[in-house]
């Protein structure tokens, strides 16, 4: 079977990082999120998937921790709303879907560029279930009119906060609760100081500084952002380094992070948030 042949741009590439760190934490003897359905991906893509710099037991962690909190996250939505709508902002080549199959009750859209939406298709299964993609920038104006306001809604995006100017992530959140009568956001975010530090990371390799460039907003107040629509409500952020599954973790993963964490920024340097609106 050919493998497919991937062209993106550099800041879209990042979604192979994930991908790759979920895959090779489903490899691992105690998987956090056992997403064989990323490494099947994987296998079907002709890449060098040591460009990623996704190498290191402690990356994939990481990336794995923050993605299964926002699972458990939107799992504890979906339980109290059966019949609920979620948005996955930002979806890339995330296989969340697969990971929590919802049930046909739930209406599910991933959302991300044309392009990626394109190499979904070809990539990953349907899921089955009232599913559907939808190609467009998060940030343009128009795609969320097509999405039927009838029912709970929670809007999921990971890796995606600092990507963005300050001004369109409050453009984004404010649309988003304006549309919908009620729900959550659940989201990641970098820290201000990780942000600004990034224009320095002069040892990285090239795809590190060049990705790192685009990196403009990061949130140290999560609170503040409730003033951002009435009704929003600030309900949790956690450090993906003091996440308590940490310690599930072999030796060598919970030694990175852990000294990372205690690098100057390290532990505040990547949050999961939690909002009512």
């Amino acid at each position: 079977m050919d493998r497919e042949k991937i062209d993106l741009t550099p800041v879209q590439k990042t979604m192979l990082a994930t991908l790759y760190a979920r895959a090779l934490d489903s490899r691992a003897p105690h998987s956090v999120l056992g997403d064989h359905t990323a490494d099947q991906a994987v296998g079907s893509v002709d890449y060098d998937w040591r460009k990623t710099g996704t190498q290191a037991p402690w990356d994939a962690a990481m990336l794995a921790l923050r993605a299964r909190q926002l699972d458990r996250w939107t799992a504890e939505f979906l339980a109290t709303h059966p019949q609920a709508t979620v948005l996955h902002l930002a979806c890339g080549l995330d296989t969340r879907v697969h990971r929590l199959l919802p049930s046909s009750s739930v209406r599910w859209l991933d959302v991300d560029y044309p392009e990626v939406i394109g190499l979904r298709r070809r990539l990953l299964p349907h899921p089955g279930g009232d599913y559907r993609m939808l190609g467009a920038s998060v940030t343009d104006e128009g795609w969320l009119e097509e999405i039927p306001a009838d029912r709970p809604t929670v809007a999921v995006f990971e890796g995606l906060t600092m990507y963005l100017h300050e001004e369109e992530g409050r453009r984004l959140i404010q649309r988003i609760c304006g549309r919908f009568a009620g729900g959550q956001l659940l989201f990641d975010c970098f820290s201000t100081r990780l942000v600004r530090l990034s224009r320095r990371f002069w040892w990285a390799g090239g795809r590190l500084r060049e990705v790192a460039r685009s990196w403009h907003w990061g949130i140290d107040d999560p609170r503040a952002l409730a003033g951002w629509h009435a009704g929003l409500e600030y309900l949790d952020d956690l450090y993906v380094v003091d996440q308590p599954d940490v310690d599930e973790l072999p030796a060598a993963a919970r030694l990175g992070l852990r000294l990372g964490a205690r690098l100057p920024g390290g532990r505040d340097s990547g949050r999961v948030l939690r909002y009512r609106f």
